[in-house]
């Protein structure tokens, strides 16, 4: 088994690499932004495929990923874990239903509650020791779904009809949109930026450069968070208006 993922702050690959850890005492993982991942998939029977939640739904990015490649998941057996701040109802089950309908096998899924990426919203908030101990809490649960699912008995979070109503009605219905596209919404403070290039090397789809020593942003943003969360002068926004905490997962461990 192998591990593949989209991690905007570093919380899906955190838990794909503890499952692996503890399913097969490996930490064999791949971005989907590495040129080498679809060879990797091409020739594993057995993945475990890992993403962050965004309103109940699959970050464009991701989406587009399995959507271009979408001959090399028949026959796949797929293990999915979906990070979420605090609620998802079927997180598991909306990309279990996408792959299956290009052939993947679903195997099971399981929900884990991570710090929050979203760090420009003072009500998503939590305490470090709060963020801390979401995280302690999620590898435990991670070890119990590895040795479940090397015992034949995978956790099927996510995956049934309940769960899928939950994610539709809960945020889905209405935040539809927010997912449907790219999205030209980051927001720079030119005064803050000091045109370090960071936020450029970090976005997954080139969506940032630096010019004029001044950071810009395109239409082409995934909202993965990722500058946000490391831009060391809090200069980039994209659903607040200011940065309340950076929540890169090395922060909790």
């Amino acid at each position: 088994m192998i591990g593949v993922y989209f991690s905007g702050t570093g919380n899906t690959k955190f838990c794909v690499d503890r499952f692996l850890q503890a399913y097969a005492s490996s930490n064999n993982s791949f971005s989907i932004e590495e040129h080498e991942t679809l060879e990797k998939i091409k020739h594993e029977d057995a993945l475990v495929l890992g993403y962050p939640v965004q309103f109940s739904n699959i970050p464009k990015i991701l989406r587009d990923y399995i959507v271009e490649h979408q001959q090399i998941w028949k026959g796949k057996k797929i293990f999915i874990i979906a990070t979420m701040g605090l609620f998802s109802g079927d997180g598991a089950g909306i990309l279990a239903r996408l792959l299956a309908d290009y052939g993947a096998i679903i195997v099971g899924g399981l929900h884990l509650i991570m710090p929050n990426s979203i760090s420009d919203g003072r009500a998503l908030g939590r305490s470090l020791e709060k963020n801390k101990a979401l995280v302690m809490k999620a590898n435990r649960k991670i070890a119990r779904a590895a040795s479940h699912v090397k015992n034949g008995r995978p956790p099927q979070e996510g995956l049934g009809i309940a769960a899928h109503f939950a994610g539709l009605f809960g945020q889905r219905l209405y935040f539809s949109g927010k997912t449907k596209n790219y999205t030209d919404q980051l927001k720079i403070n030119a005064s803050n930026c000091i045109g370090c290039g960071l936020c450029e090397k970090l976005c997954p789809m080139g969506n940032i450069t630096v010019a004029n020593g001044i950071a810009v942003s395109g239409d082409r943003c995934t909202m993965c968070y990722r500058c946000i969360s490391q831009c060391p002068k809090q200069a980039i926004t994209l659903l607040g208006k200011r940065v309340f905490q950076q929540n890169e997962i090395s922060k909790f461990l």
